[in-house]
């Protein structure tokens, strides 16, 4: 695996990568864990080449949040990503990133979608989101981008912002990766204490209710609001659960068939999302 800090060198690797045909990327803020290798292992299924990124962008994450204490395992995630097949690793600094500095650099913003569910509990992150994968898709040029569904109103972000720029780059999304018991794999899992860890896998199970009571003829809000409930009964303090219309995550009508139930909620320090797609006909 080759390894690129600048853009520079990165421009110069992918020079002869493009030449054996295809090439995929997974951006990555580092830590990985299965569900980032199940990406890269997709991205392999697409294309001749894989590329991969690790950066901590600071523009997606607001003042008190945890920025420096994100998990950094760079030697691990090196590891990883060799054993894994992946031919370029992107690893810039901020430099690389924000040349003229964040503060000035150029925003990417996608309005609306952006405000809602967790954008509206965490402003300005999904535009430090489209900013920094604007500027990797324009740095590395992909053919493909695979990212994961964890991340439902992230990858709908995407796609749109995309699609409004005219980028002619194919966007994956790829099944949520989870534990034996549920819990969808994130990098903040390593947060949870021992008991919260325990307790971590309702927030899957209630999306599992929703759907149940949804399809079963509970209205949306009956069911959202059971969730809600029965998720801060059990220590969890909410932030929202939400059954959206999976193409936009506009409010759903009686007549859509294709939902997604959406909710985070925080354990302790930690925060926690997940979705659930289904359909209410039950197909």
């Amino acid at each position: 695996m080759i390894e690129a800090t600048t853009v520079e060198a990165l421009r110069a690797e992918l020079k002869a990568l493009r030449a054996r045909g295809r090439i995929a990327f997974v951006p990555t803020m580092g830590n990985l864990h299965a569900g980032h290798l199940r990406l890269v292992q997709e991205a392999r299924r697409r294309a001749e080449s894989v590329v991969v990124s690790i950066y901590v962008n600071p523009l997606q994450f607001g003042p008190q949040e945890d920025f420096a204490a994100y998990p950094r395992t760079p030697a691990e995630d090196r590891a990883r990503l060799a054993e894994a097949g992946v031919d370029l690793l992107f690893a810039p600094g901020d430099t690389a990133m924000y040349p003229r500095g964040r503060e000035r650099h150029t925003q990417v913003e996608v309005p609306h979608v952006s405000d809602i569910l967790c954008g509206a509990f965490r402003p300005g992150h999904f535009r430090g989101v489209a900013t920094v994968v604007a500027r990797l898709f324009q740095l590395v040029s992909p053919d493909i981008a695979v990212f994961g569904k964890k991340d439902y109103q992230q990858l709908l972000i995407i796609k749109l912002m995309t699609a409004d720029l005219g980028m002619p780059i194919e966007i994956v999304g790829v099944d949520t990766v989870r534990e034996a018991d549920g819990l969808a794999l994130s990098s903040r899992n390593s947060y949870l204490s021992p008991e919260e860890r325990r307790l971590a896998p309702l927030l899957y199970q209630s999306l599992q209710r929703v759907r149940e009571r949804t399809q079963g003829g509970t209205p949306f809000a009956a069911a959202e609001e059971q969730a809600r409930a029965e998720l801060e009964a059990a220590g969890f303090r909410v932030d929202y659960v939400s059954v959206r219309r999976a193409e936009d995550l506009e409010p759903p009508t009686r007549d859509d068939r294709a939902l997604v139930v959406l909710a985070a909620a925080r354990l302790g320090r930690t925060r926690l999302i997940d979705n659930l797609e289904f359909r209410i006909d039950g197909v």
